[in-house]
């Protein structure tokens, strides 16, 4: 996502290292590391940490934020979700052909276009990348653990409720009482996908803590 605000702290880069150490042995060209959780919990910070730890090792990765994959654009998103309901959000609102297009082209070192959302506009540009020579794709968001071609699935434990600084500072969203009924359901929907999570994190919600 263009113009997004990350707060890179000490916790990202120690929980980095954790990620790096663990996937030592694992990791090996075209692999696939998904990073899931609640909104505000630190997954596109952990992608942005771990993707620099990477590259002092050498390995090339590139980072894809499934934010950007949504079905319906940002600016009419929340009509949509008013006059569906509210058990129309969950993972099908994003576009899981495009998706695995992308990987897909990732697999084959091809080129290729996606969505990037500009959360300044709030309109939906599009971005071509070439993936060949690109080792490793970091791919965090809501629903990422749901991604069946992850070689590793990263989890981090904070839920919407802990995370409200970090959503204030995002500024992506006015917290109203609908929008607190969608962290409720994104909330549900996330929880039953973390099962599958070969690591976990449980951030403190400030700033500046963290534990394992």
């Amino acid at each position: 996502m263009l113009n997004d605000k990350i707060t890179v702290t000490k916790k990202h880069h120690d929980a980095a290292e954790v990620v790096v150490e663990e996937l030592t042995k694992l990791l090996q060209p075209k692999y696939i590391i998904a990073i899931g959780g609640e909104v505000g919990s630190g997954k596109s910070t952990l992608a942005y940490s771990l993707a620099q730890k990477l590259k002092k090792k050498g390995i090339v990765s590139k980072i894809i934020d499934l934010d950007d994959f949504y079905k319906i654009a940002p600016k009419e998103r929340k009509a949509w979700r008013r006059h569906n309901g509210i058990e129309s959000v969950g993972p099908e609102e994003y576009d899981w052909n495009k998706i695995n297009h992308v990987i897909d082209d990732f697999y084959h070192d091809r080129e290729s276009t996606m969505p990037c959302v500009d959360l300044i506009t709030d309109e939906v540009d599009t971005i071509t990348t070439n993936f060949l020579g690109i080792d490793v794709l970091i791919i965090n968001g809501l629903y990422a653990t749901k991604i069946n071609q992850a070689n590793f699935k990263i989890f981090i434990e904070l839920t919407y409720d802990e995370t409200k600084e970090a959503q204030l500072y995002s500024d992506k969203e006015e917290i109203t009482a609908f929008r607190k009924q969608i962290l409720e359901r994104e909330h549900q929907m996330v929880q039953e996908l973390k099962h599958s999570s070969n690591l976990f994190f449980d951030f403190d919600a400030t700033l500046d803590k963290y534990h394992l």
